[in-house]
């Protein structure tokens, strides 16, 4: 991304904030605590830098390391704001923003933080604020935590993070959202992994960054549209 711009070179109402959330929890014994907000940063950087992408339409906000990570209880390392808390910090965030853009897109990382985006889109709504709310996409081969998809990405955008030599041995557990909301990851599996990071590729992880970057690149083209259709 290029350099944080001084006041004077953002023109009001002609441009858009992205607001990138990652999180600070545990991701199994192979991979970091910062691992969503590692993904999620590249996945900004490579839509904001996208060919068919006008870079100067947005402006990106730092991200939000530490979000809802709650269900990571009972693990080292781990830091959470707690649901409330984050909705109360993104909606002051976005309210503060408004003065001086057109328009916001959240970029969420972490799946923990869906309940508070629900509240976030309801209070935004509640004041008119403009937004979009755009979370990682799902998809066929997809697990949901430290398995094969966060490793495969890890192992292509940040390999020396991946402490390999923890991957082998590693149960191979699943859980449904149900399970997670009553019992938390600790409740469901000892490693802190949901999913099989024994099978994961660099390849794979090529393929579904470049799913994520097309998708948001999508939104934010739908966005600027809207958003900025009487701008530069």
């Amino acid at each position: 991304m290029s350099d944080t711009p001084t006041s004077h070179e953002i023109p009001r109402g002609q441009r858009i904030l992205i607001l990138p959330l990652g999180s600070w929890e545990q991701h199994g014994p192979h991979l970091p605590l910062d691992t969503d907000s590692v993904i999620i940063s590249r996945v900004v950087n490579d839509s904001i830098t996208h060919a068919s992408i006008n870079s100067d339409h947005y402006v990106c906000a730092p991200l939000l390391p530490i979000t809802a990570s709650d269900e990571h209880a009972g693990f080292v390392g781990g830091l959470s704001t707690g649901t409330e808390a984050l909705v109360s910090a993104v909606v002051s965030i976005c309210r503060s923003a408004m003065s001086w853009v057109a328009g916001i897109i959240i970029v969420n990382g972490h799946g923990g933080n869906y309940d508070a985006l629900q509240h976030i889109a309801s209070a935004l709504q509640f004041e008119n604020t403009v937004h979009s709310i755009w979370s990682l996409p799902s998809y066929a081969e997809g697990d949901m935590h430290a398995g094969h998809t966060e490793t495969s990405l890890m192992m292509h955008i940040a390999p020396t993070m991946i402490r390999t030599e923890h991957i082998a041995g590693l149960q191979v557990t699943q859980a449904t959202v149900d399970e997670l909301r009553t019992k938390g990851v600790a409740g469901v599996s000892l490693s802190g992994v949901l999913g099989n990071p024994g099978t994961a590729t660099p390849e794979h992880g090529r393929q579904v960054l470049h799913m994520y970057v097309e998708s948001l690149v999508q939104r934010m083209q739908s966005c600027s549209a809207e958003w900025l259709h009487s701008s530069t």
